[in-house]
């Protein structure tokens, strides 16, 4: 094997890989955020960033790389001398730093730059030993590795541990590979590379045919002790492999993949929430582990089975995630001791401010519904809207709608602070809202999405209102919860205007 050693290194690209997800960039406050969240719960690398895609960016890496206490920090670079000396500034102020550098090595990559195999090896030599000169920590990766002839894969792989690489990842860059492949390749490099016994083997899978969680098990069964992953399987595309996913397969399933991580997983809940929140991308009721119906029991048969005995129906325990096993009924009459508690048992840990801040929402909510189920906590908790620093705040709404009158809407807003009150038409209260946003912020914006889902259920539901915009290539997300479905939709698509406003600041060049 690779790693004598039964522990599996996890390796976190939500702040990278993640964040190229379209939609799903994160402000600088909230890589940090969950950067510290990361660091807590024991992820052994956290790649925090692409130094070079922007100044955002490499501030962002260089600040985690200073303020983490347990975690590997790792930068991503292409293969050229001036993106690694990026990386190896960014993560300087690192206890531990990495540079992870990586180039396309399959045919199809090796056409963008137009290298030929000699050439190619070439440059991996010179930019790996680069890299090696400038920290001890060097991860390579030969992106698209699953597409890449075997011959040439091995040769490039034995000239990156040459040059200094001590870990090598393999990208299945596409999400087309099988888990049986995914693990035969493993087993052939580990086989067949001169070197292989010296340094660790990683994988990097994505999601696109749905295997990228079985690919990376199959990966570590055949001898790859690191797993390269993201909370929620965030990622491009279809996503990444889900650390929730491998880290519970893991744990649930020792008795057959006898491996070990340093993951707290009573932690993994609270920051799948946070994900989620940040990123604008809401986790779907039945995902894996952390999804809203995961531990959810609707039949009278699993119903029954449960109370005789949930090992019935459940592999493994709420509170193994960090949820509760028991309710906490809330209601208008809740303090604010009761609704933390509440929190905590759903896994948000939330300072006095924002407890204040929610606090105020929930007692508002609780005048309008004669019971706040758990699904509306969250809901509170996700909701992307007015955040203080944002630019575009809305402060009120009124519709008229109906069969007798035209559907007419009167919006006050702020930009930057500024107060502007319009009134509009529309084809229905939500169209007539939207255009006096449009009136107040002129943009091209293209809406791409617009979707609405009851958090519970009866007509006094709490709605959840998702957006998508397109602007130039550019796609957002926003999200919004409230009662009143009307002023959700407003509150989503202002939310996803400010993140337009912060994504217009930033590019980034394509990843592994």
């Amino acid at each position: 094997m690779t790693n004598p050693s039964d522990h599996v290194l996890i390796f976190d690209t939500t702040l990278r890989d993640g964040e190229q997800s379209p939609g799903a960039t994160m402000t600088h406050d909230e890589k940090l955020e969950i950067a510290e969240m990361l660091d807590e719960m024991g992820v052994d690398i956290i790649e925090a960033g692409f130094p070079i895609a922007s100044e955002g960016d490499f501030a962002a890496v260089s600040e985690i790389a200073e303020r983490s206490k347990n975690s590997v920090i790792c930068g991503l670079s292409r293969a050229n001398f001036k993106d690694i000396d990026r990386c190896a500034e960014a993560v300087r102020k690192a206890a531990k730093p990495r540079i992870h550098t990586f180039i396309g090595t399959s045919p199809l990559h090796r056409a963008i730059p137009n290298l030929t195999q000699d050439e190619m090896a070439d440059l991996i030599h010179e930019t790996v030993s680069h890299a090696r000169n400038l920290v001890d920590n060097v991860q390579w990766s030969p992106m698209d590795a699953t597409r890449t002839e075997h011959d040439y894969l091995c040769r490039v792989i034995e000239i990156a541990i040459k040059a200094g690489a001590t870990t090598i990842n393999i990208p299945d860059t596409v999400g087309y590979t099988a888990p049986r492949e995914s693990a035969d390749l493993i087993r052939m490099l580990i086989e067949r590379v001169p070197g292989a016994d010296e340094i660790v083997f990683a994988t990097h899978c994505h999601n696109d045919l749905g295997m990228a969680t079985a690919n990376a098990l199959a990966a570590v069964e055949a001898g790859a002790r690191q797993i390269e992953c993201t909370i929620n399987g965030l990622g491009e595309r279809a996503g990444n492999t889900a650390l929730e996913e491998v880290v519970m397969a893991l744990k649930v399933r020792n008795d057959i993949m006898p491996y070990s991580t340093s993951i707290d997983t009573t932690k993994i809940m609270n920051i799948s929430r946070r994900v989620a929140q940040v990123s604008g991308f809401a986790v779907q009721y039945n995902k894996a582990i952390v999804g809203k119906n995961a531990f959810a029991h609707e039949s009278g048969i699993h119903q029954d089975g449960m109370l005789k005995n949930p090992e019935n129906f459940e592999i493994m325990r709420p509170e193994d995630i960090g949820l509760a096993g028991t309710s906490l009924p809330l209601g208008k009459h809740s303090g604010r001791a009761a609704l933390k508690a509440k929190l905590n048992d759903l896994g948000f840990d939330v300072g006095d401010n924002q407890l204040k801040d929610v606090f105020v929402r929930f007692k508002e909510l609780a005048d309008t519904k004669k019971e706040v189920f758990d699904e509306d906590i969250v809901a509170l908790m996700t909701d992307g809207t007015d955040d203080a620093n944002d630019q575009l705040q809305v402060k009120s709404l009124r519709v008229v709608a109906g069969t007798e009158e035209k559907n007419t809407a009167d919006l006050t807003m702020t930009v930057n602070g500024v107060e502007h009150k319009v009134s509009s038409e529309g084809d229905g209260p939500v169209d007539a809202a939207f255009n006096c946003v449009k009136m107040i912020f002129p943009h091209e914006a293209r809406l791409q999405l617009y979707q609405v889902h009851a958090v519970t259920e009866g007509t006094d539901a709490q709605a959840t209102v998702s957006v998508r915009m397109e602007e130039n290539g550019k796609i957002v997300t926003g999200q919004s919860s409230h009662t009143d479905t009307i002023l959700a939709s407003v509150r989503a698509y202002v939310n996803a205007l400010n993140n337009l406003i912060t994504r217009r600041e930033k590019t980034k060049p394509e990843g592994v």
